[in-house]
């Protein structure tokens, strides 16, 4: 994957963790928008599960970067409806969870606004609301999930060649 972060203009990331439910969303919109196989060249899709952080430290040393960075995650925000598909600005990611080291929990915020405000590149955040909260460890998303999936791969495509 190093060459495609170093050759591409759009670089797409799944996030989450596929044996935990709805957390599982990330990695079934990056296996969904290769079945369609309707990705531009320039662009590269890769499931990250949990190891985000790594490749975008990765970017951020980079001499040549990517234009956009978009990633993809569940998330669990008040006053959104179960599968509802939304962007989240790296602006909007709550401080409070600067120091915390798991995308799933956003974590990761200070590395994608220093990608974004410090090297230039674009950074799209796409998630989807999860529709419960885990019960059990176990794969497989809810309905609302699966349904935003297709929304999801529709919106990542719009992003692409915009």
């Amino acid at each position: 994957m190093f060459r495609e972060i170093e050759t591409k203009r759009v670089l797409i990331f799944g996030c989450g963790n596929v044996l935990l439910g709805d957390d599982g969303f990330g990695p079934a919109v990056i296996e969904r928008l290769r079945q369609r196989r309707d990705l531009p060249i320039d662009a590269h899709a890769e499931d990250v599960g949990t190891s985000i952080r790594g490749i975008l430290f990765d970017i951020a040393l980079l001499d040549r970067r990517p234009e956009h960075i978009i990633v993809l995650d569940a998330a669990d925000q008040p006053g959104r409806q179960p599968g509802e598909v939304y962007e989240i600005s790296v602006d909007e990611i709550p401080e409070r969870k600067i120091v915390d080291y798991s995308f799933h929990q956003f974590p990761t915020s200070n590395l994608l606004k220093e990608i974004q405000e410090q090297c230039g590149v674009r950074v799209t955040v796409v998630a989807a609301q999860t529709a419960a909260k885990l019960e059990e460890v176990g794969p497989g998303l809810s309905g609302p999930m699966r349904a935003a999936v297709e929304l999801a791969a529709e919106r990542v495509i719009g992003l692409v060649d915009s």
